[in-house]
C-alpha cells in the first residue's frame, strides 16, 4: 500500500497524529502529511524520556495491534539492537475487555449453538484480556469440567490487518527516507510480525501446539493443559483450567518453595531447547504458572520455535565451550552458525571481539553469569558484522534469555552455569551413544548412496546439452561496473594507437608521393597527418600517465 492510499484512512491520521505527540517530528515532516505542521503544535512534544522510550509510549498509544508487533519483535534480537528489545519487553497487553454480548456472538457463531447448549456455566467477567483475545472461566455441561475458553476479540483480525497494511506502508516509506532506519531493516520487521500475528489468530494452530509440546513430557517437570479438539476452532480454543499463581505474583508471595520453582522453570525451558528441538518462545513470567501442589504449567502457546537436530547439536556445543571456556571451540562454532551472505568476513576481529566477551562474562563469579544475556551479546555482534542468524536460532537465544529472567525472577541467587552446565554435559554423552552415532552413520550412509545412484543420470544430462551446445557456466563477479570501464577504457585507447599508427603510416606514404598542395616544402595532406598523429600520441601518454597506480 503507498503513502497516499494510507493518507485517506482515517486510522493513518491517528498513528500520525501519535507519532508527533510523542516527538518524532521528522518523521511525521517526511511523511508530508497534510496538516502536519498543526499536528506538532496540538501536541507538545514530551521531555524528560530517551527516544526509546518515546517509541515504547508511542505503540501503547496506537493500540493493540503496535502493541502486539512489538511484543513479536522484543522476540528478534537478530533484528533490533538490546536498548530497543528492553524497551519493547515493557509492553503489556493492557486493555479494556470487549464487552460480553459481542464475545457470546463469536462464541455461538463458531461453536454453531447457543453457549447453554455447551456450557452450564459462562462467567461474563473475563479472567485475562489481551490484545488479540480474552479468557473466560466456564463449565462444560456434557463432561462437567472447569474449563478456560479462549475467545478472539471481535473484528479484530480486519483491524489488524489494517493496521499491519498502515504499518507497512510506513515501513517502506519510512525504510527509503532515513538512511539511518535502513539498517534496521524496517520492511522485514513488519513481514515478521505479520507472519507471526496471522499465526497467533488461528487458535487450531496454538492447539496443535499444545498437542506437540504434550507430547514430550518424559515426566511431570511441566503440565500442559489438556484441550477439547471438539469444541474448539480458529477463533475459540476450549482448554482445561488449571488454577495456579505466575512467576510475578511469587516474587511478593510468602511459604513457596522459590529455589525449586525456580529451578522447574529454568530446566523445563532448557530441556525444550536442546533435548525436544521445539519450544515455547517466550516463557516470560506471566505464561508459567505454579499450582498449589507445585507443578509447573505453561500456557499461551501461540508462539512456538523448532530446531534442527544439527541446530540442538551446535547449540550444546556453543554452550560447553561458554561454560569450559573454551575460545577456540566457541570461534569455530559461531561461524559456522552465521550466514556470510557472500560478504568478506574479518576473522580475526570476529575472534578478537568474540574472546573480549567471553573474558567479561568469565570476569565475574558463576553464580552471577547470564547465558542468556552472553548469547545476546553474540547475536548483537552477529549484526554489528552484517552476519546473518537463522530466526529458530535467534527465537531460542531469546527464548533462553526470557527462561533465564523469570527463574532470577523468583529466586535471583540461582546458580545458572551449574544448572546448565549439568544439563548440557549430560546431553553431550547421550550424543555421543551407539545408537545416535549409528543413526548419523546410517543417513550419511543413505545420503551417499542416493547421490552415487543419481551421479550416472547428472553426468548423462550433462553431456547430452554439452552435444546440442547447450551447455554454459554462469560467473558471479563482484565489482563487474569497474571491469566493464577498465576493460572500455583499455579497448579505446588500443583504437587510438591503430589509427595513429595508421595515420602516420599514410602520412609517410603520401609525402613520399611529392603530390601537391605543398606546406613547408612538403605535400600538405601528409604534414597535417603527422600533425594529428602527434596530437594522439600526446593524448594516449597523458591518460596513461594519469591512471598510473601510485
Amino acid at each position: 500500500m503507498q503513502i497516499n492510499d494510507l493518507r485517506k484512512i482515517g486510522r493513518f491520521k491517528d498513528i500520525v497524529a501519535i507519532l508527533a505527540k510523542y516527538g518524532f517530528d521528522d518523521i511525521v515532516l517526511r511523511l508530508d502529511v497534510p496538516g502536519s505542521d498543526l499536528l506538532r503544535k496540538m501536541h507538545p512534544v514530551e521531555t524528560g524520556k530517551s527516544g526509546y522510550e518515546r517509541f515504547r509510549a508511542a505503540i501503547e498509544d496506537i493500540g493493540p495491534t503496535c502493541i502486539k508487533f512489538g511484543q513479536i519483535m522484543s522476540l528478534r534480537p537478530d533484528l533490533l539492537p538490546l536498548e530497543v528489545l528492553s524497551e519493547l519487553e515493557k509492553l503489556q497487553d493492557d486493555v479494556p475487555a470487549a464487552e460480553y454480548p459481542d464475545i457470546e456472538s463469536v462464541v455461538r457463531e463458531n461453536l454453531g449453538v447457543p453457549i447453554r447448549e455447551v456450557f452450564s456455566r459462562f462467567d461474563k467477567e473475563p479472567i485475562a484480556a489481551a490484545s488479540l483475545s480474552q479468557v473466560h472461566q466456564a463449565v462444560l455441561l456434557r463432561e462437567e469440567a472447569f474449563v478456560a475458553v479462549k475467545v478472539q476479540r471481535p473484528d479484530i483480525e480486519k483491524t489488524i490487518k489494517l493496521d499491519l497494511d498502515i504499518l507497512e506502508g510506513i515501513a517502506e516509506f519510512l525504510d527509503q527516507q532515513f538512511e539511518d532506519l535502513q539498517t534496521y531493516d524496517l520492511p522485514e520487521l513488519v513481514r515478521v510480525t505479520r507472519r507471526n500475528m496471522i499465526k497467533e489468530l488461528d487458535f487450531t494452530q496454538e492447539r496443535n501446539n499444545m498437542e506437540v509440546a504434550r507430547s514430550y513430557i518424559s515426566e511431570k517437570s511441566y503440565v500442559i493443559p489438556v484441550t477439547y479438539e471438539q469444541y474448539s476452532n480458529d477463533k475459540v480454543l476450549v482448554m482445561e483450567l488449571i488454577q495456579g499463581k505466575n512467576f510475578k505474583d511469587l516474587c511478593s508471595a510468602s511459604g513457596w518453595d522459590r529455589e525449586r520453582i525456580a529451578l522447574k522453570g529454568l530446566k523445563a525451558g532448557v530441556k525444550q531447547i536442546l533435548d525436544d528441538g521445539f519450544f515455547h518462545a517466550d516463557p516470560h513470567p506471566g505464561n508459567l504458572l505454579i499450582t498449589e501442589d507445585m507443578n509447573l504449567c505453561i500456557i499461551d502457546w501461540g508462539l512456538v520455535g523448532r530446531l534442527t537436530e544439527k541446530d540442538r547439536f551446535q547449540l550444546i556445543s556453543l554452550l560447553k565451550a561458554f561454560v569450559e571456556k573454551d575460545s577456540e571451540t566457541l570461534v569455530r562454532l559461531f561461524l559456522e552458525i552465521c550466514r556470510t551472505s557472500g560478504r568478506s568476513v574479518d576473522t580475526a576481529r570476529i575472534e578478537r571481539e568474540l574472546m573480549e566477551i567471553l573474558d567479561n562474562y568469565h570476569a565475574v563469579p558463576i553464580k552471577n553469569i547470564n547465558v542468556g544475556r552472553f548469547l545476546m551479546s553474540m547475536t548483537a555482534l552477529m549484526r554489528a558484522h552484517h552476519l546473518g542468524i537463522p530466526s529458530n536460532l535467534s527465537l531460542m537465544f531469546k527464548a533462553l534469555l526470557t527462561a533465564e529472567g523469570s527463574a532470577r525472577l523468583v529466586y535471583p541467587e540461582l546458580d545458572i552455569v551449574s544448572e546448565i552446565g549439568d544439563y548440557v554435559h549430560g546431553l553431550v554423552k547421550k550424543r555421543y551413544r551407539p545408537e545416535v552415532i549409528w543413526r548419523s552413520v546410517r543417513n550419511s550412509l543413505a545420503s551417499l548412496w542416493y547421490s552415487q545412484r543419481q551421479i550416472p543420470e547428472q553426468l548423462g544430462r550433462v553431456v547430452g546439452r554439452l552435444e546440442q551446445g547447450k551447455l554454459g557456466f554462469n560467473f558471479r563477479m563482484e565489482k563487474l561496473e569497474q571491469l566493464a570501464e577498465s576493460l572500455e577504457s583499455a579497448s579505446n585507447r588500443l583504437t587510438a594507437g591503430i589509427i595513429t599508427g595508421a595515420i602516420i603510416m599514410g602520412s609517410s606514404m603520401i609525402i613520399t608521393t611529392g603530390v601537391g598542395p605543398f606546406l613547408f616544402g612538403f605535400p600538405a595532406l601528409g604534414v597535417i597527418g603527422y600533425l594529428v598523429s602527434v596530437v594522439l600520441g600526446l593524448w594516449l601518454i597523458y591518460t596513461i600517465l594519469k591512471t598510473r597506480p601510485h
